[in-house]
């Protein structure tokens, strides 16, 4: 396939993205600006276009042009062709109705066509990377992308049996997050970075592979109980979340360890040796907060004071799935992106961060509120959509 339709994707998958950050201004502006629309439902439309319009749509791609080649492929242009439908519709309608009939009919064929793809991928891998260590990385975030679906699937029959406030419909949610993150997307990342490395004549070691591989799925399917323990369980599901987060930590350690040396054969340019920086810092502070929330203290605080935990989030999707996405257009050759975008990005992001944490803190150690918090906020927040604007535009 040509390589102009996998930049052309990628265009549209940064649409999405100036999209949805658009629509995180419109939040942020919420409380200052008296908006006429329903908060609840323009988070729903935000959450969407950013996780399935932006990151599923460009990772998609990213694992086309890698994994599967230039065979053209009519099969991949059509579900390419109806997750877009599935989107525009998400995006039309969740803002007027949030979880409503019409809403809920684009999701689920989003669902549905999610599958095609896996299927689609799955058969035609490049046979000459078949037996590729990325590969095999790839086709566990493929079962953990199915597997986190199976929050969605839950959520109307809790919704309807059980409402809104039951424990089990953030559960779902908690659920359907935690395998998307922790499961899809960072294994994504992990089988490209394997993938760029081969392709630069590298060597992941077998032994070594299979013993980062092994940790990591331990540590996936155990640091899911991290996101249930503001429940107050048992004690032993503290265990075994406090085995997981120990078990992702080991494998992310054993394989900076093993991979580190091979770092100058990428013969990065000095912003992909930046992005590379940003996301193992960024990877390092998920790490340990993700300790300290095994902690029976520190999971109570997380959930008391939400700015923490939507920080997190924001933090693992603009930052390292971002970022790191940003990383892997650039080296591929696919989308280059301008240092002046991608600053105001970053400007934009760290400030954020710091002002939702700095609220978090407020409120559990009572400091007075930061003067003008809110506003500082939004401004800080318009500086993402500029930023990736910029960028965008400079690809027309």
């Amino acid at each position: 396939m040509e390589k102009t339709i996998y930049r052309r994707h990628l265009q549209i998958a940064m649409g999405y993205f100036v999209i949805a950050a658009l629509l995180g201004v419109l939040l942020r502006s919420y409380s200052i600006i008296p908006f006429g629309f329903n908060y609840r439902y323009m988070v729903h439309a935000h959450s969407h276009i950013a996780l399935l319009g932006w990151v599923y749509v460009a990772l998609t791609t990213l694992l086309q042009y890698c994994f599967v080649g230039n065979v053209p492929h009519k099969r991949y242009r059509w579900i390419f062709r109806i997750t877009q439908v599935s989107l525009v519709g998400m995006l039309l309608t969740f803002p007027f109705q949030g979880y409503g009939l019409y809403s809920i009919i684009f999701s689920t064929l989003f669902l549905l066509v999610s599958y095609a793809y896996t299927y689609h991928f799955w058969k035609n891998i490049d046979s000459k990377i078949q037996n590729s260590k990325g590969v095999k990385c790839i086709k566990a975030a493929l079962v953990y992308m199915v597997i986190s679906n199976l929050g969605p699937w839950a959520l109307g029959a809790i919704m309807s049996n059980l409402g809104a406030q039951s424990i089990w419909y953030r559960l779902s949610i908690y659920f359907y997050l935690h395998f998307q993150y922790n499961g899809w997307m960072i294994l994504v990342l992990i089988s490209l970075f394997i993938y760029v490395l081969e392709q630069r004549g590298q060597v992941f070691p077998k032994k070594r592979f299979n013993r980062f591989f092994l940790c990591l799925n331990i540590g996936i399917a155990l640091s899911f109980f991290l996101s249930t323990l503001w429940t107050e369980p048992p004690l032993a599901l503290y265990i075994l979340a406090g085995v997981g987060a120990l078990a992702q930590l080991y494998a992310f350690a054993y394989l900076w360890g093993t991979l580190k040396a091979q770092l100058p054969a990428l013969k990065l340019s000095k912003i992909q040796f930046n992005f590379l920086k940003l996301i193992i810092g960024l990877f390092v502070i998920k790490i340990v907060l993700q300790l300290l929330t095994a902690l029976p203290y520190f999971a109570t605080l997380a959930t008391t004071y939400l700015d923490f935990t939507i920080g997190y989030l924001h933090m693992i999707f603009l930052g390292i799935v971002s970022i790191g996405v940003f990383f892997y257009m650039d080296v591929l050759g696919l989308y280059r992106i301008s240092k002046q975008g991608f600053l105001l990005y970053l400007l934009g992001f760290t400030l954020s961060e710091l002002l939702i944490a700095h609220k978090g803190l407020s409120a559990w150690q009572q400091w007075n509120p930061l003067p003008w918090h809110t506003e500082i906020l939004a401004i800080s927040t318009l500086c993402i959509p500029l930023g990736l604007w910029m960028i965008w535009i400079k690809q027309q």
